[in-house]
């Protein structure tokens, strides 16, 4: 019943995950966290939702242009419950923003197996993970996948080596130019602190620790098992199944170092951890098993929503 409702890309399903979303994202806030906003506030609330809706179609566009996954609803369907099981994603805005902009950055340098534009697409990348750095300055890390991903699909153009370092420059210019014009000029240079606090509650707090541990555990299995599986499909999807591992492992040392009571950016992680998920579930071939762990994975998010709400 799942595999044939999510199974294939279809307008309800953006509906549903869309209705669920607004819903939930509002459940959260007013519920879990017992936010109240004044209506000025409550404008703001609605444009980071409107943000985090449009990264639904984001997310969806690069798994379909890219082949990351088949023809189906179950990758944006397991971004969603990933959400469920980190409700606490919802209430910080600049990880939403920061997750925002690393998906176009992710976008352009996914692309790069095409050869196609490569100076322009890594312009873009370097710049939309500047502009993501404004919200969590640990983003910055991600620049390492930019160098990396240019290793593997062009390495021999040693000008490609410097378009980067023309994006972080002109980025530069740009945002110390407009500091300028606000009389601030030093805000910008306050903002890269890079300070980071491993004695954070959120670590030393059972419940967070041990379900970040059972989801590191779960994505590098269900990473592994697809990767056995996809070895025999081609060198080119394997090295984007390479770059998508290391999008996960970044987000995670950004997750270990900026996490707070107030910042959860765990939600950078969501989409290489829902690659890996979907790619893992789409190798199944019986269809009572695929089923199975279909229902399992979807009762378990709710399972473990319900048990931090009791405890």
């Amino acid at each position: 019943m799942i595999s044939s409702l999510f199974g294939k890309t279809k307008p309800i399903n953006y509906i549903i995950l869309l209705v669920f979303l607004f819903g939930f994202y509002w459940m959260v806030h007013l519920y879990l966290f017992q936010k109240r906003y004044s209506p000025d506030q409550l404008l703001e609330q609605l444009f980071i939702l409107g943000c985090l809706m449009f990264t639904i179609f984001l997310v969806d566009f690069i798994v379909k242009r890219n082949k990351l996954s088949r023809m189906n609803s179950l990758a944006l369907m397991y971004y969603m419950l990933l959400i469920v099981v980190f409700p606490e994603v919802l209430i910080d805005s600049n990880g939403i923003f920061c997750s925002f902009f690393l998906l176009l950055s992710v976008r352009r340098i996914i692309s790069l197996r095409s050869l196609k534009n490569i100076k322009l697409k890594l312009f873009d990348a370097t710049l939309w993970i500047m502009v993501a750095s404004l919200f969590y300055e640990w983003a910055l890390l991600y620049l390492i996948l930019v160098f990396i991903a240019l290793y593997f699909y062009d390495a021999r153009n040693i000008r490609n080596w410097l378009v980067p370092f023309v994006a972080a420059i002109t980025f530069a210019l740009i945002a110390i130019a407009i500091q300028v014009l606000r009389n601030d000029p030093y805000s910008l240079f306050e903002h890269y602190d890079f300070n980071h606090d491993f004695s954070s509650v959120f670590f030393f707090d059972w419940g967070n620790s041990s379900i970040l541990g059972f989801y590191v555990v779960f994505v590098i299995l269900c990473g592994f098992l697809a990767y056995l599986k996809l070895g025999t499909i081609g060198v080119g999807k394997l090295v984007t199944m390479r770059l998508v591992l290391l999008l996960f492992i970044i987000g995670l040392v950004i997750n270990l170092l900026n996490s707070t009571a107030e910042n959860h950016p765990i939600l950078i992680t969501f989409f290489p951890a829902m690659v890996f998920i979907t790619a893992y579930v789409e190798t199944i071939k019986k269809d009572r098993f695929k089923e199975i762990v279909l229902l399992i994975t979807m009762i378990v998010p709710f399972f473990v929503l319900i048990t931090n709400i009791l405890l």
